[in-house]
């Protein structure tokens, strides 16, 4: 396996590490004082991402995935929105995994997610993602602990044979607070421009707020690796949470050996009449 691509970042969950979640601020702003000050550096991540996108699209032989996880109004929309507002569409692909379907519940649990893995050249975004086994069905009991306590390992294997075959893993939970997540609910509920974005079950999933916590902290711990990290984004700050996401990528691209492929030797000489 090719050496992987290590970001140095307070926010990342090194390998090995214990995760509790208690211990990392969900309202950081890092250098920043206000959004002010930060928008001028996002800004310039977006460029950046920009550029980058068209060599790693033009150069085709890297893929990468980015994994968002968060608790419901966590910010997975607006991050995709924002921090990918700049990229050519035909190089990024979004999958929003939902309720599996007859045929995918038919096959093996990692099945669905593998045929969504974006080929080389795209970028892949998984909004929710084949964490969900560990997660959901965990929290749930969807799923017996026999079966969901040993797919740790296959999570850790698919990821390693993915990054075996050229590809970037990047894993974000955006993490905010669950006064910030009721602030947002209850945003939702007063704006009718909004109450599409709510659901009873998003309600009632607060009462599952810790078996949550203690479900993606188990996660993070046994599946933060130096190939594929995880990174604990402070997201009640949106602004923040777009410079930790697009300063991360950009970094991440920014370390690949991206430019663009030789021309075709056959087109000297043309002559376009």
């Amino acid at each position: 396996m090719a050496k992987p691509i290590v970001i140095d970042s307070p926010y990342r969950v090194e390998p090995g590490n214990k995760v509790k979640l208690s211990h990392w601020p969900t309202d950081d702003t890092g250098k920043f004082k206000d959004k002010a000050e930060s928008k001028p550096v996002v800004k310039k991540n977006l460029q950046k991402l920009k550029q980058l996108q068209e060599l790693f699209y033009a150069q085709g032989t890297h893929g990468l995935l980015i994994v968002l996880q968060a608790m419901d109004a966590g910010g997975k929309d607006g991050a995709i929105s924002h921090v990918f507002s700049g990229v050519n569409p035909q190089g990024c692909q979004v999958t929003s995994f939902k309720i599996p379907s007859t045929e995918e519940k038919a096959h093996a649990f990692l099945w669905r997610y593998h045929m969504a893995t974006p080929r080389r050249g795209m970028i892949g975004i998984f909004n929710r993602s084949h964490y969900e086994s560990v997660l959901v069905e965990r929290v749930h009991n969807l799923t017996p602990e026999k079966i969901w306590s040993k797919r740790y390992d296959e999570i850790n294997h698919f990821e390693q044979m993915m990054t075996a075959e050229g590809y970037i893993i990047l894993k974000f939970f955006l993490h905010i607070s669950k006064h910030e997540q009721k602030r947002r609910l209850q945003a939702r509920l007063d704006d009718p421009a909004k109450n599409w974005k709510l659901s009873p079950s998003d309600v009632a999933e607060r009462q599952y707020w810790d078996q949550y916590t203690k479900a993606y902290e188990e996660a993070m711990e046994k599946c933060s690796t130096d190939y594929a990290p995880w990174y604990v984004v402070p997201a009640d700050n949106k602004w923040f949470r777009n410079w930790v996401l697009s300063d991360t990528i950009v970094r991440a691209m920014g370390a690949l050996d991206l430019k663009f492929p030789k021309a075709d030797p056959e087109i000297k000489g043309l002559k376009i009449e």
